[in-house]
């Protein structure tokens, strides 16, 4: 199988930051012991989110089984997750704006339009 070096167009210290979270996180749980230490956790994560790059793909580069990748990004967005604000805190927020931009994602489908 062949794996493939891919940059990741975001700062350090965006991977630092979920890095920490994920430290915090296993210091709190106590596991007996990861595939990955925290940072390439992360990078696995935020490449998946950021690139999209599939799980069979993550699993041959980061030298670990596709249900492992999974299981890391699923942890990863969990905890990105809890830090976010709720729906009500986020509109309050956004109504003492001048303006928001939200960003959205595209989705390829295989639709076909009629």
């Amino acid at each position: 199988m062949l794996s493939y070096p891919a940059t990741i167009s975001l700062s350090s210290r965006t991977l630092n930051h979920l890095a920490e979270r994920i430290r915090a996180h296993r210091k709190q749980r106590r596991p007996r012991w990861r595939r990955l230490d925290p940072g390439r956790q992360a990078l696995l994560a935020l490449a998946h989110l950021r690139n999209g790059d599939t799980f069979t793909r993550l699993a041959a580069s980061f030298e670990i089984s596709v249900a492992t990748a999974w299981r890391y990004v699923q942890e990863a967005i969990a905890l990105l997750s809890s830090a976010a604000d709720d729906l009500d805190t986020a509109m309050q927020r956004i109504r003492a704006l001048a303006y928001a931009i939200l960003d959205g994602t595209l989705i390829p489908i295989d639709r076909v339009a009629d």
